[in-house]
C-alpha cells in the first residue's frame, strides 16, 4: 500500500507531492492543508488482466508432471495441476517459462512447443478475475525434477494419459486444457 499526500501550499496555486504513511487531512501551523489519500497495490488479474505462463511438462517416455496444490496456495488446495506462473514487467514469455519451470520443479527446459492461449475467466474471494494464459508443451529430464515449492506444493507425482485423476481432483481449468490440446498432448492418439 502507497499514501500519497497532496500539501496545498499558503501560496494561492502551489502545492507540493510527498508519500506519507498518515491518513485523513490535515493543517500545519503555516496553515499549508494536506490530503491525505491511499493507493492499494493494484492485483494481477483482478484489477487488470493478468498474462499466466503456463506449462505441461513431460519426458521422453510420455508421461507428465503434476504437483498437488497445497493449503497455502491461493485456491484450489489439495488439486492436481500442471505448472503455471505470472508474467513481470520486464520479463520475456521464454525467460518467465524458463524461471518458473527451474523455481517449481528445479529442472531446465530441454525443449519447448507454444500450444495457444486461453482466456482464464474465475472467480477468488468473491472477485471476478481475467487471465490470459500462454500454454506451452515443455519437455524435461525427470532425473533432474524435484519439489522446488514445497510450501506450494505437497507433492510431485508422474501421470501418463490413462491415470490423470477424475476431474474431481483436479484443477478446475485442468479438463478444458486436456480437452482442448489433446491431440498436441497425446499425438499418438489421434
Amino acid at each position: 500500500m502507497v499514501l500519497i499526500f497532496l500539501s496545498f501550499g499558503a501560496t494561492p496555486g502551489t502545492f507540493s507531492f510527498f508519500a506519507r504513511k498518515k491518513r485523513g487531512m490535515a493543517e500545519n501551523p503555516l496553515g499549508a492543508t494536506f490530503l491525505f489519500i491511499k493507493v492499494n497495490k493494484m492485483q494481477k488479474g483482478t484489477d487488470f488482466v493478468g498474462v499466466a505462463i503456463v506449462y505441461f511438462c513431460y519426458d521422453a517416455d510420455g508421461r507428465f508432471l503434476m504437483a498437488k496444490r497445497s493449503a497455502n496456495c491461493r485456491d484450489e488446495h489439495g488439486k492436481w495441476d500442471i505448472g503455471g506462473g505470472g508474467l513481470e514487467f520486464g520479463e520475456s514469455v521464454e525467460e518467465t517459462l524458463k524461471k518458473e519451470i527451474k523455481e517449481e520443479y528445479c529442472t531446465d527446459v530441454l525443449a519447448s512447443e507454444f500450444l495457444g492461449y486461453r482466456d482464464v475467466h474465475r472467480e477468488h474471494d468473491g472477485k471476478k478475475t481475467h487471465w490470459v494464459a500462454l500454454d506451452f508443451k515443455v519437455l524435461v529430464d525427470p532425473a533432474t525434477v524435484a519439489n522446488g515449492e514445497p510450501h506450494k506444493f505437497d507433492e510431485l507425482k508422474w501421470f501418463n494419459r490413462n491415470s490423470i485423476p477424475a476431474d474431481s481432483e483436479l484443477h478446475s481449468n485442468l479438463p478444458r486444457y486436456f480437452k482442448l490440446y489433446s491431440d498436441k498432448l497425446w499425438p499418438a492418439d489421434k
